[in-house]
């Protein structure tokens, strides 16, 4: 009996050192992340002086990636998935850097295939690895803690970059655009080395690629979310910047707002999908996603369109939802796989639309990219009403009378 206690005390010891370096991996990748996102529309509008068919092509081959990492994980599998995660990430940081140094078009494209590849290959690992490290019926919790933990990186970059973005003109100096990147591309070498605190054991034995039937559902809403995000990406932020003018303080202000929303909002939508299920949370994220970008397309006052962006952008929280079905449909083997074609789904919509979005803004207006984007959400809501509602097998336990303090809490 005592044996198995010890067993059992070392394998909560082992699920939580490992829960923190991924959340301590994560929180290093939204540091980066939140940066290049910040300063990304000032710097494609402003700095390098991209046309909207410039943005459209430049965003259509950067998330062309997320298709090649369908490929690259398959050639991966059975390799220990945080040393497959280290290796992404230092090509994540080497191309995230390199955008100091481009003199031009071409070599904007180049600098954002190599970070977006080892982005993209690296974005289903941290869901899969808390799969697999969480405790039975409290997936949504970790990937919710996960969450947090991602917006709290991502908040200290944004409060960072803010603040080197308004002191630099007071001490007479440009407002430094490019040498941030070379801040994020440091930062993400941290992520690289958080990999190596998560247990080697950590990886997917079974097939290199998944495509079943029994996996519709969420192959159809990834595409759909795909569809709509890449919308909101392409063209969101570039909509403030060129239209309005919005200087990159106000942008990493709004990005700041969004950061602080997600770190409060995260473990509490993946403790709400652990008691009412991914099907209610999704009708209600898609249903609302719908009216955002309808908001784009015709509000024509700054302010309202900085809150549109400010809580459309926290709302990615409850895409936890899609991660937490897979946990329920599919069995831990084919985690990392199922999440992988999941991605590729989502960026088979993801190439296409940022070019569709451009021809439309250039021949019919700025509207109608939006309202592609609100048609590929109001279409997500029938599908996930489809979603199977939760048995009771699927409840999570009970929580214990006296619960040990875990690694990071919003609350």
């Amino acid at each position: 009996m005592f044996q198995q206690v010890q067993s059992v005390d070392a394998s909560d010891r082992r699920r939580r050192r490992g829960l923190f370096f991924v959340g301590l991996a994560v929180g290093a990748v939204g540091f980066a992340l939140a940066i290049q996102m910040g300063v990304q529309s000032n710097f494609a509008a402003q700095e390098m002086g991209l046309s909207p068919t410039g943005q459209g092509i430049l965003e259509a081959v950067r998330e062309s990636c997320g298709i090649f990492a369908l490929g690259a994980l398959a050639l991966l599998a059975g390799l220990a998935e945080p040393i497959v995660g280290a290796a992404m990430l230092a090509l994540f940081a080497v191309g995230l850097g390199a955008y100091h140094f481009v003199p031009n078009y071409v070599w904007l494209v180049i600098a954002s295939l190599v970070w977006s590849q080892g982005l993209h290959v690296w974005m289903p690992l941290p869901q899969s690895m808390t799969l697999a490290l969480a405790e039975p019926g409290r997936s949504g919790h970790r990937l919710g803690q996960i969450g947090a933990a991602a917006a709290a990186g991502s908040g200290a970059g944004l409060v960072l970059a803010y603040a080197l973005v308004t002191l630099a003109p007071l001490a007479g100096w440009p407002v430094p655009i490019r040498p941030l990147f070379l801040l994020a591309g440091a930062v993400a070498l941290v992520a690289v080395a958080a990999c190596f605190g998560i247990p080697r054991d950590v990886r997917t034995p079974g097939p290199r690629i998944v495509l079943r039937r029994r996996y519709g559902l969420y192959y159809a809403l990834s595409f759909l979310e795909g569809w709509r995000k890449q919308i909101f990406v392409a063209f969101a932020g570039y909509l403030l910047v060129k239209e309005y003018d919005t200087p990159l303080s106000t942008m990493l202000l709004l990005w700041m707002g969004i950061q602080a929303i997600g770190w409060v909002a995260a473990p509490r939508v993946g403790r709400l999908i652990d008691r009412v299920g991914e099907r209610r949370v999704l009708v209600f994220y898609f249903a609302c996603l719908t009216v955002f970008f309808v908001g784009y397309a015709f509000v024509r006052t700054p302010a309202v369109l900085y809150a549109i962006y400010v809580i459309d952008s926290a709302f990615f929280v409850f895409a936890i939802a899609l991660t937490t079905y897979v946990g329920r449909i599919a069995p831990p083997e084919e985690y990392t796989p199922t999440l992988s074609m999941g991605v590729a789904m989502n960026h088979v919509a993801a190439v296409t639309m940022p070019i569709v979005g451009a021809l439309l803004w250039k021949t019919l207006g700025r509207e109608w990219p939006f309202l592609i984007g609100a048609a590929a959400a109001a279409a997500s809501i029938p599908v996930a009403m489809r979603v199977p509602r939760r048995t009771p097998a699927d409840s999570p336990p009970a929580a214990p009378a006296t619960e040990p303090a875990e690694y990071v809490e919003a609350e």
